[in-house]
């Protein structure tokens, strides 16, 4: 079968006529970006055969986005080290998503050592013009975040491990990513340095 990830009309986004405002700029970019990440799943769901293999290559994607996205990160926001766990949750929803997606997540549901924490979305831009269908209810729609933040926080020598808990598409009231801290990374100093 051939899964239709889209069921809004492509063309209603095409017809839409920006004006010269910035906001609307902005919207039309949002929106082909939107479209372009969904083609991107489509095309991945036709060239494996399961939503667990799609799933595995979004996170992929994501993680190679977010070894480089790091460093535009700290370029473009100025932000320092964080001191502990709970000011990187709040880094990555305030500045990071907001940034990057125009939303800002709710972090929530702690755990008792600190260490795990969700971020909570009401709405995913990444899932605008899109339904999935039944024999793609496994599929993480936009597991290429899950990805990037695993890659960003590698980069600043924290291992995480990042999974979609909820997600709007599957029929949940919100959209939750689980983000737990597994541990520290060393600085790993090339042989020839040492």
């Amino acid at each position: 079968p051939n899964p239709q990830l889209f069921v809004t009309c492509i063309t209603s986004v095409m017809s839409r006529q920006p004006s010269a405002r910035t906001s609307d700029t902005k919207k039309v970019s949002a929106e082909l970006f939107t479209l372009t990440y969904g083609a991107t799943v489509a095309q991945l769901v036709r060239d494996y055969e399961t939503p667990d293999e799609v799933n595995k290559q979004l996170d992929k994607m994501g993680y190679n986005i977010g070894m480089r996205l790091i460093e535009d990160f700290l370029a473009r926001s100025g932000q320092g080290r964080c001191y502990d766990f709970r000011e990187t949750a709040d880094v990555i929803a305030k500045v990071a998503f907001k940034m990057y997606l125009g939303v800002v997540p709710k972090v929530d549901n702690w755990n008792m050592s600190n260490r795990e924490f969700s971020l909570i979305m009401d709405h995913n831009p990444l899932v605008d013009f899109v339904e999935l269908p039944e024999e793609q209810k496994s599929l993480w729609y936009s597991n290429i975040l899950c990805g990037v933040i695993r890659g960003a926080l590698e980069m600043v020598q924290l291992e995480v491990e990042v999974k979609f808990v909820q997600d709007s598409l599957r029929g949940d009231d919100t959209t939750e990513i689980r983000v737990k801290f597994v541990k520290k990374l060393e600085d790993v100093v090339p042989a020839a340095e040492n």
